[in-house]
């Protein structure tokens, strides 16, 4: 039986993946998490086979979360399951110790597929990731800008991108205006950039932003 912990902050996704997994015989929702630190919490005290882990949660965001984990249980399979496309952040997560990603759109059977596969001490990307992996490999080793930022810097930046405000970004985060101002600051200093059109402008000829 793969024993899983669901980490994410809206608990209809929480109830919606415990139907998904009740509806196979090998595997069971052992326990969930609300945020990163309950999720850390649990990871301490109780034995897992699989973390499901969403990227965006208020305070520690997944990727921190993620790195904690990979600190504590190196060995504990960690599947990324995140409403952000492919190509916003699944190379960031593998990159920071993730066993697979997967969007929250992808189907029921793709999902228990890319359980059991990581339960195995195996890796679960797509096609289309694996190709992007690829490409990465094979390309030039200077890096776009945007990949010299820090995980909560590129997240910042991806939420300036689409729009949102420091004092939205702020509230959504769980974080002051002025701890996100200075992550404006930074983002917009390595960025080499003035203010936030051009890191719409830059999100959107990147493909980070829809």
């Amino acid at each position: 039986m793969i024993r899983i912990l669901v980490a994410d902050d809206h608990t209809i996704v929480r109830e919606g993946l415990k139907q998904i997994v009740g509806e196979v015989d090998d595997m069971t929702v052992a326990d969930e998490a609300g945020n990163g630190q309950e999720a850390l919490s649990k990871i301490r005290e109780g034995d897992y086979d699989v973390v499901l882990l969403d990227i965006s949660m208020p305070g520690q965001s997944g990727l921190e979360v993620l790195k904690d984990i990979r600190a504590e249980k190196p060995k504990l399979p960690v599947l990324i399951l995140s409403m952000h496309s492919e190509e916003q952040y699944a190379v960031r997560a593998l990159r920071a110790g993730a066993s697979g990603y997967l969007t929250k759109a992808s189907a029921p059977d793709e999902l228990i597929g890319a359980i059991r596969k990581v339960s195995r001490g195996r890796k679960y990307v797509t096609a289309s990731l694996a190709e992007k992996l690829a490409l990465e490999l094979g390309a030039d080793t200077s890096k776009p800008p945007h990949e010299m930022l820090s995980d909560r810097e590129y997240q910042v930046m991806l939420m300036l991108a689409a729009g949102k405000s420091v004092t939205e970004i702020a509230d959504e985060l769980c974080l002051s205006v002025k701890t996100i101002s200075t992550y404006r600051s930074r983002v917009l200093e390595k960025m080499n950039m003035k203010k936030n059109a051009e890191l719409t402008l830059y999100a959107v000829q990147n493909h980070l932003v829809g």
